[in-house]
Order: structure tokens, then C-alpha cells, then sequence
């Protein structure tokens, strides 16, 4: 079994649109389960996720977490019950059959990876940077590709970070990274560009790269989680 955990808050109106595309672009909707892991929605997340709750033979689990995506998703994986995890944003749109590529992978000896990834814009800076996620630098990697890894890799690593509020996805790649064992699989995931719509895509990229360096410079969680919500969380 495939277990999908899908962090949410106040995500009412990609919920239903992802669930549901689950179900129709799976090679095996029933060897799915879907854990919703919400972190105190305040819209109808919740009463979208209980409307959906095993449609088209997915098992699906509603779970209420601490508000953070890297608990949340600790969250998800302890009430999960496959042997691969799949850790997917819900604004975010994998490749048809995206669990037979999963398995696949796997079943080649790769615990875990990624999908190359593109975004749901035509800005050409977008349209470059999704093309460098084609390659396996670790440069070209980030959370909105998506991340499956087997349970026991998860468990090795001791699972995300909780201590990180953002970049929580970077520092379980980095892990992986460092012990060689990951693979870009090359179907496009696609990803939603909202962020960028909202404050530009040039104001985005240039703080998620401030983002990037204080972090090699050196800078922990909190000094991480206060610059984003200073400049990008308004």
C-alpha cells in the first residue's frame, strides 16, 4: 500500500480537486491511502475531507495535528499504514499512474525521490526553473516536487524536523542526499504557482534565496521561520 499524506490548512478549495484527482489518475486507486492531516482549518477543509472520505475504494484518514507542516506529516506517517509514504502539498498535481512510478522505483532499489516538477504558469522564469528539476542536483530540489520514501527510510532518518516551521522538506532531502539514495523520476508533477501570483515572481525568488543562504550560513529554524512570515507570510 501507497499511504499519501497530504498536510493541509484552510485548503478548501484545492482539497477536493487533488482527492479527486487521485482517484482518477491512479494505476490502483485501491492499494491508496490517503491520510488528510490537518493543522486547525478554519474554512471547510475538514467537512471536504469527511464528503470524501473513501471514494472510489481509497482508504482515506482524517487526522487533527499541531499546526505545522513538518508535524503534520510526522503525523500522517504514524497513522499510515504502507510501506511507502508519499508526502504530497494539496495544491500540488502528480503524473497519471504516479503510484506505479512510485512502486517502480522502489522495486528497483531506490527508497526514495521525487518527480520532476512544473508550474501551473507561463512565466519564463517558472518554465526554467521547472526544467532544472529534471536533473539530480540537489540545488534543483525543493517540497513542492513531492517526496516518497520508503517507511523505513523515514524512520531511519527519525522523519521531518519538527523543529522547522518552513524548509522543513529540505532538510529530510539533505539527509538523503547525504546517504545517495534518491532518484528524480522524469514525469512532470504539476504545481501550483499561487505563491509567486501573489507577491511576484522576482520578490518570491529573491527571498526564498536570501532563505536558502542564511541557512548555509548558518541560521537555525526560528531565525528561518521569522524572516519568511517578515517577508513572504503577509
Amino acid at each position: 500500500m501507497l499511504s499519501i499524506v497530504i498536510p493541509v490548512l484552510n485548503e478548501s478549495h484545492n482539497l477536493p480537486i487533488v482527492l479527486n484527482y487521485l482517484v482518477v489518475y491512479a494505476a490502483d486507486p485501491q492499494n491508496l491511502e490517503v491520510l488528510i492531516v490537518d493543522g486547525g482549518s478554519c474554512d471547510d477543509t475538514l467537512k471536504i475531507a469527511q464528503e470524501f472520505k473513501n471514494v472510489g475504494g481509497v482508504t482515506t484518514k482524517i487526522i487533527n495535528s499541531g499546526r505545522g507542516r513538518a508535524r503534520q506529516m510526522n503525523a500522517g506517517s504514524r497513522e499510515s499504514s504502507g510501506d511507502i509514504l508519499y508526502f504530497l502539498h494539496a495544491d500540488s498535481f502528480p503524473p497519471k499512474n504516479f503510484d506505479f512510478y512510485i512502486l517502480e522505483e522502489v522495486n528497483k532499489g531506490n527508497p526514495a525521490g521525487c518527480f520532476r516538477m512544473k508550474f501551473n504558469s507561463n512565466h519564463w522564469w517558472l518554465k526554467l526553473a521547472s526544467y532544472f528539476t529534471k536533473f539530480s542536483w540537489r540545488v534543483s530540489r525543493g517540497g513542492d516536487q513531492s517526496q516518497f520514501i520508503t517507511r523505513d527510510l523515514f524512520e531511519e532518518i527519525g522523519g521531518f524536523d519538527e523543529s522547522y516551521i518552513i524548509y522543513e522538506d529540505n532538510i529530510l532531502i539533505n539527509e538523503l542526499y547525504a546517504r545517495k539514495k534518491f532518484v528524480v523520476i522524469q514525469e512532470p508533477l504539476v504545481s501550483s504557482a499561487r505563491l509567486y501570483e501573489t507577491h511576484g515572481v522576482w520578490f518570491v525568488q529573491y527571498h526564498f534565496l536570501i532563505i536558502y543562504i542564511k541557512k548555509w550560513l548558518g541560521a537555525n529554524a526560528e531565525e528561518l521561520h521569522a524572516y519568511y512570515r517578515k517577508k513572504l507570510k503577509k
